[in-house]
């Protein structure tokens, strides 16, 4: 039982290392995420700001037919300027005419401010694609460094789960499934040191007669307060 209590000792320490691991994997794979987010998030800024443009442009492309027509308008208004001959008439022609004129020169003024926005925010888009352009660069880089990081720890996730294996080769069934309750149940810390008189789990005193079983390492002894297997660790190691 003393070499199935000190492999039980090693077991948690393996877990606890993988479990380091994968929680550096799991914050790395994080910003990993977060910088395609950030990356995602400025593309879609751009692709808004060329729906503005588009929106622009279709507004831009129907004051332009309006203009044109009344374009036609003045023209046959003009034209038919040359076959009037009364004056009521002439001056009913020339109102029109005057109005189209106005109408005209206020569709020319909204046309301009389309094309001025339409400018405006193609070159907001130009800025925002080179920013995006060094964005892109530079999370490359981060996501390469990251992927090596992973990469290093997937290594060592897998050696310790290889060591892992093999201990638990040498363990009962009935252990481990305790073993496994209480790490579900203890976040991740089944087994824990008994030392000066406490338990290191919970920090409470533990009963003097456990120390004579525990010295004797001849069964599996758990803390009376958290439940934890409880270990002496110089007796264990040796």
């Amino acid at each position: 039982m003393r070499n199935k209590l000190k492999a039980l000792y090693e077991l948690q320490e393996i877990d606890l290392r993988i479990d380091g691991l994968d929680g550096e994997k799991a914050q790395l794979l994080g910003e990993s995420q977060a910088l395609e987010a950030k990356l995602a998030e400025a593309r879609e800024k751009i692709a808004a700001r060329r729906e503005e443009v588009s929106a622009l442009e279709e507004e831009k492309g129907a004051l332009e037919a309006n203009l044109a027509s009344e374009n036609d308008n003045i023209a046959r208004s003009e034209s038919h300027l040359k076959e009037i001959k009364t004056q009521k008439e002439y001056q009913a022609v020339s109102k029109e005419i005057s109005g189209a004129k106005k109408l005209i020169a206020e569709l020319e003024e909204q046309i301009l401010q389309k094309i001025n926005a339409i400018e405006e925010i193609n070159g907001d888009i130009a800025k925002r694609e080179a920013d995006l352009s060094e964005m892109e660069t530079n999370v490359a880089a981060q996501q390469a460094e990251v992927q090596q990081k992973v990469d290093a720890l997937e290594g060592g996730i897998a050696k310790d789960a290889a060591t892992r294996e093999e201990t638990v080769k040498g363990l009962p069934a009935s252990v481990m499934k305790r073993y496994s309750k209480l790490r579900d149940q203890r976040r991740g810390v089944a087994v824990v040191e008994a030392k000066e008189g406490n338990c290191m789990g919970c920090n409470m005193h533990l009963p003097p007669q456990l120390y004579n079983t525990l010295f004797r390492a001849d069964d599996v002894v758990t803390c009376p307060h958290c439940q934890r297997i409880l270990i002496m660790k110089l007796e264990v190691q040796d």
